[in-house]
């Protein structure tokens, strides 16, 4: 799907590539689509069809060997703070500071709030994530549900104009990562930020997303785009008829018994 005139985020015929110490690797194929305001935009697809370098590349931290990326309708060129990202390690957190240094530190650092304004911010973020009691702990203290909530109420504390989450609750345990599911809707429903995640779960994909862009096996090309996806979750039969379908595009075949 071609990028709108409108759009939050656009991308236009992006192809990305890497080298490694052999060969240069086509990590996707002129990939294009838009993100609105308020989208819970999901990237899924196999292991290898470049999710992860779209997510880097609309963060700033590729550049398109083709095609073009734009931010309200301006190029997107290096890394900044209207792109906050969140990763699947847990190592995220600058271990010499508390919780709550750690989700003042990028807005003291941005110069867009002052020392007192992002004090307030993260109090205000950590009470939302349910840290409050963790709030002047430091990392090594934490689980690894609760060091991604502190991860999540950083990158949300900036405000920025779109959230990159790499498959943040991947290495979580099945229940840890089930809360976090609920908890991020929860912040959405409050505040409507606008989401782009990275997954390779069908069932994640379509608890969390709105929409999702679907992508083939390596080089990533888009599959297929899947909107209007809220009344998924309150529609049990429908969902489970829709992970299978999204099974078959992806890999060609039907879904066994469980869909992950």
């Amino acid at each position: 799907m071609a990028a709108s005139g409108n759009a939050l985020l656009g991308l236009e015929d992006v192809t990305l590539c890497y080298a490694t110490s052999e060969q240069i690797v086509t990590a996707t194929w002129r990939v294009s689509f838009d993100v609105a305001q308020g989208d819970r935009f999901i990237l899924l697809g196999p292991s290898g069809c470049g999710k992860s370098s779209l997510l880097k590349a609309v963060g700033g931290y590729m550049t398109p060997t083709e095609g073009h990326i734009t931010l309200k309708g301006q190029p997107v060129t290096r890394p900044g703070p209207d792109r906050m990202m969140v990763f699947q390690e847990f190592d995220q957190l600058l271990p010499w500071k508390t919780v709550k240094q750690n989700i003042m530190f990028p807005m003291v650092m941005s110069g867009k709030y002052s020392k007192a304004e992002a004090a307030d911010r993260a109090d205000f973020y950590i009470d939302k994530v349910h840290l409050s009691r963790a709030r002047n702990s430091f990392p090594h203290t934490l689980s690894g549900g609760m060091k991604q909530r502190a991860a999540i109420a950083r990158g949300m504390a900036t405000e920025p104009d779109i959230l990159l989450m790499d498959e943040p609750f991947a290495a979580l345990d099945s229940l840890t990562r089930g809360q976090m599911q609920d908890e991020l809707l929860a912040l959405w429903e409050e505040t409507k930020f606008t989401l782009m995640f990275v997954t390779h779960s069908i069932t994640e994909a379509l608890k969390i997303g709105s929409r999702i862009l679907l992508l083939s096996a390596h080089p990533g090309r888009v599959r297929a785009e899947l909107n209007d996806l809220d009344g998924l979750r309150d529609n049990p039969l429908r969902s489970k008829a829709m992970e299978a379908d999204i099974y078959h595009l992806l890999f060609g075949q039907a879904a066994p018994a469980e869909v992950e």
